[in-house]
């Protein structure tokens, strides 16, 4: 950082020591991140001098809030440990949940397998063979009901991986909370519902572009008077980043996205200060420590100074970049299974390192299966021993001042700002969504790195080096075929003693509502209440959105 002191003897001295013993024979050619940002052999003040420590660091809990969203960090309170479950049907879920909270989990975080993801009930001939395969499956709201059962939604937070039937799903969570007696203010959580990456790197999307977006401001709208302690959205770099995308690319397309969506709040003609506040977001992280520590810093900083001077923002919060972290799922291997504990640990660290605040870690079988119970137990495991054994919660930032990691928190911004523009005046990343590009980029970027595997430029420990006949046992969690025989039973058992005329009202209401301007969230609530499923629901706005191909 900008120093005080005088370097002009430090650029002579540097400059000797390069011809010197910096001059020394290296392993490799050269050295980079994983986003081709040159590593140098030393970092010096030299390489800090121009940036300013106030008006580009500052203070945590400050603007631009590099150094972390809240004043003293984990010294105030531990990220939020929030492992990702769901497989099934919902009491095998429900099970899974109290068996982490018992464990010492702090938040929950849901997995829906794919026809609820996609809108389709389970006795639809496409959910055939998937339904709760790579989550729970959830119908209507009596499956809503059995999935929260005994776990008080006003004493645990809870976050729902689901993008197309986001606000099908919020619905239902906001009904248990009726049934228990809970008021919507009192539910915390968060919905994925960033349904612009789905079309970039995802794929379960079920509307065109405008009428999903319109579904994702109506969310705001609501959510800000109805449920205002929620976060109406977890806008996502981690499935980017899953895709092949390099760090720079997570944030640049994560930002370009959420840049969309602020456009479309203030397009509804909601106060930017308004709905800001409640934005969240959603990064992987990958092994590179230092990169990974960095790429979290220049995050905030960026987002920062895109609301402030983009958009005008006068709130603080509107300006803080609170972010969920999940270790990478595409960094794990089938091979040497036991290696994933050790990369998952050093990406937690990362991860808590940059300030998350919230935390999954990967099970070390997730590379083969959906996790254990003693895997899942030992990924918890591993945040705990992070917050309590390792002493670095103990330190706000504690690599802020590095050499290293200043310059890379420098060029990485440079690098996302860069990129930020080029979308810009290239048409927004709807345009980008249209024409392609986004998928373009990021498939470049994954034969990069899959060419540097096969040619050993990378070395992934077990698979393209240091490998051998590993005939190691593992047990795999394999889901009941017979779950979903058991699912659309009690689907067709609800259909059969819920009130069908009401449910018809229900949703003739919501197609009405869906050919006008009007905000869609009462009217899937209405229909949730009367236990209308997702399929039926997603259904009734197909015929007046039609599907996205």
């Amino acid at each position: 950082m900008k120093q005080d002191n005088n370097h002009s003897g430090l650029k002579q001295n540097y400059e000797k020591w390069k011809q010197g013993q910096g001059a020394a024979k290296q392993r490799k050619k050269a050295f980079s991140s994983s986003s081709e940002i040159a590593v140098e052999p030393l970092y010096t003040p030299l390489d800090t001098e121009s940036l300013d420590y106030l008006s580009l660091s500052g203070f945590p809990g400050e603007y631009p809030f590099t150094r972390g969203i809240q004043p003293l960090m984990y010294r105030s309170r531990f990220w939020t440990m929030r492992q990702y479950a769901g497989f099934g049907d919902a009491f095998k879920t429900n099970q899974r949940f109290k068996l982490l909270l018992d464990a010492g989990q702090t938040g929950l975080s849901v997995a829906f397998d794919l026809p609820t993801q996609m809108g389709y009930d389970s006795d639809n001939p496409v959910s055939a063979g998937e339904v709760g395969r790579v989550g729970v499956a959830i119908d209507t709201l009596r499956d809503m009901e059995i999935l929260f059962d005994g776990i008080p939604l006003d004493k645990v937070s809870t976050s729902m991986t689901i993008n197309a039937t986001a606000a099908i799903l919020l619905s239902m969570y906001m009904a248990v909370g009726d049934k228990q007696g809970v008021s919507h203010d009192k539910l915390e959580g968060t919905i994925q519902n960033d349904i612009l990456k789905e079309y970039i790197a995802r794929g379960t999307y079920i509307f065109p572009v405008e009428p999903s977006l319109r579904i994702t401001t109506d969310i705001f709208a609501y959510c800000r008077s109805q449920v205002p302690n929620f976060n109406t959205i977890s806008i996502s770099g981690y499935h980017i980043r899953e895709a092949g995308a390099n760090a720079v690319q997570e944030l640049a397309f994560t930002f370009a996205d959420a840049v969309e969506y602020v456009k479309s709040g203030v397009s509804a003609g909601m106060d930017i200060d308004e709905f800001a506040p409640r934005l969240s977001f959603f990064f992987g992280v990958h092994n590179n420590l230092i990169e990974e520590i960095a790429k979290f810093r220049a995050a905030r900083r960026i987002w920062a100074g895109v609301m402030k001077h983009r958009f005008n923002a006068k709130n603080p919060k509107s300006m803080m970049l609170r972010f969920h972290t999940q270790t990478c799922g595409a960094t794990l291997t089938a091979q040497q299974p036991d290696n994933n504990v050790v990369r998952v640990t050093i990406q937690a660290l990362a991860a808590v390192l940059g300030g998350t605040q919230s935390l999954h870690t990967n099970s070390r079988d997730e590379a083969l299966a959906l996790p254990t119970e003693s895997s899942v137990k030992l990924a918890l495991r591993t945040q705990q021993v992070i917050a309590h054994e390792s002493g670095v919660a103990d330190f706000v930032d504690p690599f802020a001042g590095s050499y290293a990691v200043e310059a890379l928190t420098r060029d990485i911004e440079q690098r996302v700002n860069d990129y930020l523009d080029r979308i810009e005046k290239t048409g927004g990343a709807i345009k980008w969504i249209q024409n392609g590009s986004f998928k373009s980029e990021i498939e470049e970027s994954a034969y990069k790195y899959q060419q540097a595997i096969e040619k050993k430029e990378n070395i992934i420990v077990g698979v393209n080096e240091f490998t051998y006949q590993d005939n190691t046992k593992i047990g795999i969690l394999k889901v009941d075929p017979e779950i979903e025989k058991a699912q659309v039973e009690r689907l067709h058992d609800v259909r059969k003693n819920r009130d069908n005329t009401r449910v018809e009202q229900m949703l003739k209401r919501l197609k009405q509502a869906a050919g006008s301007k009007e905000n869609l969230m009462p009217y899937i609530y209405d229909a949730v209440k009367a236990y209308a499923s997702v399929g039926e629901i997603s259904g009734t706005l197909k015929e007046v959105f039609g599907e996205y191909r």
